[in-house]
């Protein structure tokens, strides 16, 4: 059985490639993922996945319609919190997943998103599915994130660069804001204590 599974990085797509050509099912993968900002760290992604697809000799299509930063914020509609956000997000890209499968005559589809465990794994699930269905074809799950150790320890014996946050703007956002936070209290303190030496000036 041959799968086109949307990958959305290196990292995640090197266990279920492995789980899946164990099971005899013949994967291809596909790269469409136009929130992955900015432009410097979606170049990186896609020299892991490369990197992947040449260890595991696993043929990768890829999206070549250019750097997806204003059709991503277009599809996003305003929608940036994470409750609006994820849901526009998974089905942008497993819908392209679903175009492109039905053009190349390849009847299932998958996602390494289900790979994580820092995704919305129920919501892409459900996705998937309705996805898949609307365009005549099956949604092939797994529950990935099994693998997730194992995955982890591959990507390292690869040398691959392994992303920090999940890849739009405001996930970055998120993810440092601790560090962001640190780093405003700095410059207010900071702000304070010349202000407090200009006065005694």
């Amino acid at each position: 059985m041959k799968i086109l599974l949307h990958v959305c990085c290196g990292p995640c797509s090197l266990y279920p490639v492995v789980s899946l050509k164990e099971q005899g099912v013949e994967p291809v993968g596909f790269f469409f993922n136009p929130n992955i900002h900015p432009f410097r760290e979606l170049e990186r992604r896609i020299e892991a996945l490369e990197a992947v697809s040449s260890a595991l000799d696993f043929p990768v299509i890829w999206d070549t319609g250019g750097y997806g930063l204003a059709s991503w914020l277009s599809a996003l509609d305003g929608r940036f919190d994470m409750v609006s956000r994820c849901p526009v997000c998974y089905r942008l890209r497993l819908e392209e997943t679903a175009r492109r499968a039905r053009q190349m005559n390849i009847p299932v589809i998958s996602s390494t998103l289900l790979y994580s465990r820092y995704q919305r794994h129920e919501l892409i699930l459900e996705t998937g599915r309705s996805v898949a269905k609307a365009y005549g074809l099956d949604f092939y799950y797994e529950d990935f994130r099994k693998g997730w150790q194992q995955g982890i320890d591959a990507s390292i014996e690869l040398g691959i660069y392994r992303q920090p946050y999940c890849g739009c703007v405001f996930s970055e956002a998120e993810r440092y804001s601790k560090r962001i936070d640190r780093l405003m209290n700095r410059l207010a303190s900071s702000s304070h204590e010349h202000a407090g030496s200009i006065k005694e000036m």
